[in-house]
């Protein structure tokens, strides 16, 4: 959402362990990066705010806009510190979302613990109605069962309340009016519809959203109530802006209305910023690498456009096994993530082997070398021990490093265990991280068909340039782009965000027997909702439109997404979905299935403001390196030794700089590490970018 009116723009992203602020001024980017506040966020948020503006010298009254992107939800969730919040069910129905999948995501783990759901089972709460798959009421709500509710949530103190009956996204009257008779009861009660919130089939995963919308519900609204009003008090004039999960832009009240659809919107910044890298450089396809200070991201990302979806799973209990988590229907920018941060804590386990996270060391007390109390060791500690790390430089100097706590909480946790010396310790923890984020790499490449084949990767977050080439080398990669401002990414990656939105509705259908009426009746209401949430906030932009159908043929139990055309659909349509099916399906699994009838479950439209789309530039003509600011001894994954590297500072490159490895390329927020087996070049737009060297 860059503006054209050369107007400052400020992108905040609370992350589990620094809190990244971008201020763009004109073409002028500044950053900051400041230790996050868990117990109050927004103490964090507006340190950082202050510091970019003082370090610009811009007034917060100069601000155009606000775009904020956080955890909280997430973290919400996770630590189980939501509201105290009730489920309101169909008679019959309280154990769904206890019931789950009914499947075993760890086949022969006889100890397995499944998800506990946000909600528990005395607080899910059952009334009498009945609407079935079509929209009809076959029985009616009985108001007297909704009415009897009332001292229940009264006697429980609930704060929020999730309303899930069964089939409601056919038909949503029955959850709508036992909202109206909560709310004429109880005013001040937050209440989520999980007709609003998720209208899509599968009850299970609706309901598991809807708790969990009603879960954040009240902290969020909080939260971003408090954040306004210490913004305006340093004179914001501008409005604030939400990221959300899809990587979109949303204003406040839709945020407070769906807290639920920002719980990825950090990462969904990062992989933003990493499509834009693509287009301005002219990569076709790129693997986008996240790493902060709690979890790594990997996003696939081709022609500009990185891989969605519309489903996602919160407070994984198995690591990160898919199934072990609770699900969440939201559009969601789709990558895989993993507990290998700067902050991930590593150990030696039973049977000796070195492990990495998933928990993390977080910003209180942080890793080892931060001196504030953490004696275990992290991957920042490896790092430093591993001399890729200045600590005179770290986080621009507003943190000081004690390197000497790294070498000793490496020693006893890691060290002593496997008799390892300090280095060797330190370098089992960086092979095993890396090695773990190859693994994870590879196999979301190829559930969804992918390969790395000519991709390039695309490095940004505060630690993810401190192991890009070593990453780069695990998965064959020639390229690496580290673009300007890595250390905040996903908080630059808000600044180019569309402001968008999506809307879902579930209508079976089949294909043969489409009543065209309904659906364009429907689809007009979706773009109604879509485009005037959208206006809300560009409210004189052209508006973009994607409308997508989910279809599979009959008997099977997923579906695939088929692209709709964006206009009144007509008879003659049912011919193109058909031909849009089949060329979908037959990409996907190399053939289709003649004579088989084909139905619709789902159909979701999306609006958004334009974007620029950025143009490929020539590379600059080399210009001579300039003199190293000094040398720094580093740990070679090759030589299992120490050798010298030369150390540059990043603000004195300019477009067309080579610089040979071995390197290390420090900036305010992070440190690029120039591996031997690798050149690096500044191009026009300012970004690293490193070239592995051919074989002689």
């Amino acid at each position: 959402m860059a503006g054209s009116d050369g107007r400052a723009r400020l992108a905040v992203d609370i992350g589990g362990t620094f809190t990244d602020i971008a201020l763009e001024v004109g073409d002028k980017l500044h950053s900051a990066k400041v230790l996050t506040t868990p117990q109050a966020p927004e103490e964090a948020v507006m340190q950082g705010v202050d510091l970019v503006l003082r370090q610009a010298g811009v007034p917060a009254s100069a601000l155009a806009f606000v775009i904020h992107g956080t955890t909280l939800a997430t973290n919400a969730i996770i630590e189980r510190k939501g509201a105290r919040t009730a489920l309101i069910v169909t008679e019959g129905f309280r154990d769904s979302v206890e019931m789950a999948f009914e499947n075993r995501f760890e086949q022969y783990d006889i100890y397995i613990e499944k998800p506990k759901p946000l909600v528990p089972r005395y607080l899910r709460w059952p009334v009498k109605e009945r609407v079935n798959a079509q929209g009809e009421a076959l029985t009616p709500l009985d108001e007297k069962s909704v009415q009897a509710l009332l001292p229940l949530i009264k006697k429980h103190k609930i704060e929020s309340v999730a309303i899930g009956l069964l089939h409601a996204y056919a038909n949503p009257a029955h959850e709508r009016r036992v909202a109206e008779i909560l709310r004429q009861a109880l005013p001040d009660l937050w209440i989520t519809l999980a007709s609003e919130v998720c209208p899509e089939i599968r009850e299970y995963e609706r309901q598991s959203t809807a708790c969990a919308n009603a879960y954040v519900q009240p902290l969020m609204a909080r939260y971003v109530a408090n954040l306004e009003k210490r913004l305006k008090a340093i004179d914001l004039v501008g409005p604030l802006y939400m990221m959300m999960s899809g990587g979109g832009l949303s204003t406040v009240a839709t945020a407070v209305k769906f807290p639920i659809r920002l719980v990825e919107s950090g990462p969904a910044g990062g992989a933003i910023l990493a499509s834009r890298i693509a287009l301005e450089c002219g990569l076709k396809h790129v693997l986008s690498y996240d790493m902060g200070g709690t979890t790594a991201k990997i996003c696939l990302i081709d022609d500009g456009q990185p891989q969605s979806s519309r489903s996602f799973e919160v407070d994984r209990v198995y690591r990160f096994t898919k199934g072990s988590g609770l699900p969440l229907r939201i559009p969601v920018i789709e990558m895989v993530e993993i507990g290998a941060g700067g902050g991930s804590i590593a150990r030696v386990d039973a049977l000796k082997r070195i492990t990495v996270g998933p928990d993390s060391a977080g910003s209180e007390p942080g890793p080892a070398c931060y001196d504030r109390g953490g004696t275990l060791p992290t991957v920042t500690d490896a790092d430093v021990a591993l001399g890729r790390i200045d600590p005179g430089l770290f986080a621009g100097g507003t943190v000081k490093l004690a390197p000497e706590r790294s070498g000793q909480a490496l020693a006893q946790a890691v060290g002593q265990q496997l008799n390892l010396d300090g280095p060797l310790a330190a370098f089992g923890v960086s092979e095993v991280v890396d090695e773990n984020m190859a693994n994870a790499a590879r196999v979301h490449a190829i559930e969804r068909g992918k390969d790395f084949a000519a991709r390039a990767l695309v490095a940004f977050g505060g630690a993810a340039p401190l192991h890009a080439t070593r990453l780069a080398e695990k998965l064959g990669l020639d390229t690496v782009v580290v673009p300007t401002g890595a250390g905040v990414g996903s908080a630059i990656g808000f600044l180019r965000a569309p402001v968008a939105y999506e809307v879902v509705r579930s209508r079976y259908m089949r294909l043969a027997k489409l009543d065209i009426a309904l659906v364009n009746a429907m689809l007009a209401e979706m773009q109604k909702e879509a485009r005037d949430i959208v206006r809300a906030g560009a409210p004189d932009a052209v508006l973009h439109e994607r409308r997508e159908a989910y279809m599979r043929y009959v008997g099977q139990g997923h579906e695939i997404v088929v692209d709709v055309p964006v206009r009144t659909l007509t008879q003659a349509d049912l011919a193109t979905l058909q031909q849009a099916f089949d060329a979908t399906y037959g990409q996907l699994y190399g053939r289709t299935i003649p004579g088989m009838e084909v139905e619709i479950l789902t159909w979701t439209l999306s609006v958004a403001s334009p974007t620029e789309r950025p143009m490929p530039q020539a590379l600059p003509p080399s210009r001579p390196t300039p003199a190293a600011h000094g040398r720094r001894k580093v740990f070679d994954a090759g030589k299992t030794d120490f050798v010298d590297y030369a150390i540059y500072l990043r603000d004195d490159l300019g477009a067309g700089a080579r610089v040979p490895g071995p390197a290390l390329i420090v900036e305010q927020q992070t440190t690029t590490v120039v591996s031997p087996n690798f050149d690096a070049l500044v191009d026009g737009h300012g970004y690293i970018v490193l070239q592995r060297r051919r074989a002689a």
